[in-house]
């Protein structure tokens, strides 16, 4: 993420409006990039030396911070040197102590001379393990301005998304993916009912643990609504100390995945594997048909349905990040709708804020594998 003190963003009328970059930023970012692309083979040091130094021609400050912070991620900082920096050290210390007293050359001409190495090169060794001595080496492939630009617009909205205390996603098309991917990075959200549905997600600022990783996971959803026939965002931000509102919408530059597949998490495919091991009687179907419930839309991760007896079946649903009041209202919601077969698997690391989990449901703790057993257990069953 930016820090917030150079994200290209500013607060009117409370909507936060971003300076996302765009066809009047080709020509400085073609100069960016290629004072970038000079220093490849050079020290990493050196590198951000120079990006603290103007360039050649006119380019918004905040843009050109945020577009360098990018172009540093993107590209790679290798360790090279000869032998290994500990091994240039040890070396040099070991000799250090037996020629006490003697002058630092020698000390060093004669470390050198133990590994085999010249001087000079024995002195490039010793520190080339620390960050500003890498070599930078660049981005793995060449990048285009127009690409460098959509990645900048995207690193943009996700530092701001990671300023939101409540997202909500209107999104017509294709709302089923995106609920399956915010669900698979554990987001706390809800989707309520209506034409079209509305995501409803908690955003960083509104947990109490675990925000740089609610904040991280958050952010790689943003990506996948590029590929909604339509969507509108609407978060609830904080920046510079001001609350304010950031609209996104179909046709902002925006960097989409380059292909939206249909993710598997591990946990559930394991879980899955497990059930069947352990309970052969009973049937687990992946994604069932989305469950209304008091104005919202549930949609559980799997239907539990005994084989001989259709009768007996059970809604299961992977809970990633999660606090206790999240639970209460959608335990509410659900005694609402007369809704008492949905099985609640906990994770137990991703618990975002103190309290009870609210006693008399149908819950699941885990930590890293759900247990079949319990899951059966939940259902009132063992097999």
């Amino acid at each position: 993420m930016l820090p917030e003190a150079v994200i290209p963003a500013r607060i009117h009328s409370g909507r936060i409006l971003p300076a996302f970059l765009d066809e009047r930023d080709q020509p400085w970012l073609h100069v960016l990039i290629d004072e970038v692309d000079r220093f490849r083979g050079r020290s990493l040091r050196e590198l951000l030396q120079r990006l603290r130094e103007p360039l050649p021609c006119a380019a918004p400050y905040f843009k050109l911070r945020a577009t360098a912070q990018l172009l540093l991620r993107m590209g790679n900082a290798e360790i090279k040197s000869d032998v290994s920096p500990a091994e240039a050290r040890e070396t040099l210390f070991v000799e250090a102590a037996v020629q006490t007293g003697k002058p630092r050359t020698s000390i060093v001409a004669a470390a050198a001379a133990t590994l085999g190495l010249a001087p000079a090169a024995l002195e490039r060794a010793l520190f080339a393990d620390l960050p500003g001595e890498r070599i930078f080496t660049g981005p793995s492939s060449p990048v285009s301005p127009h690409e460098v630009a959509l990645r900048v617009n995207q690193l943009i909205a996700r530092s701001l998304l990671f300023r939101a205390s409540r997202v909500r996603i209107r999104a017509e098309g294709a709302l089923r993916p995106v609920v399956r991917q915010a669900k698979l990075r554990g987001l706390i959200c809800t989707v309520e009912d209506g034409q079209p549905p509305v995501l409803d997600l908690s955003g960083p600022y509104a947990v109490f643990r675990r925000t740089l990783l609610y904040g991280r996971a958050l952010g790689e959803l943003l990506p996948f609504l590029g590929w909604c026939a339509r969507f509108e965002l609407t978060a609830t931000c904080t920046l510079r100390g001001q609350e304010g509102e950031l609209h996104l919408q179909t046709g902002d530059p925006l960097f989409p995945v380059s292909t939206p597949k249909p993710f598997d998490s591990k946990l559930e495919a394991r879980f899955a594997c497990d059930l069947k091991k352990a309970a052969p009687d009973w049937d687990l179907v992946r994604e069932p048909e989305p469950v209304r419930a008091g104005g919202t839309i549930i949609f559980p991760d799997f239907l539990l349905r005994h084989r001989f007896d259709s009768s007996r079946q059970f809604l299961v649903e992977v809970i990633g990040f999660w606090t206790p009041e999240y639970l209460r209202r959608k335990l509410s919601l659900l005694r609402a709708a007369r809704l008492d077969n949905l099985i609640l698997c906990l994770d137990e690391n991703r618990c975002c804020a103190d309290g009870e989990i609210p006693p008399g449901a149908r819950i699941v703790s885990f930590r890293r594998h759900i247990d079949p057993a319990a899951v059966l257990q939940a259902a009132g069953c063992s097999g």
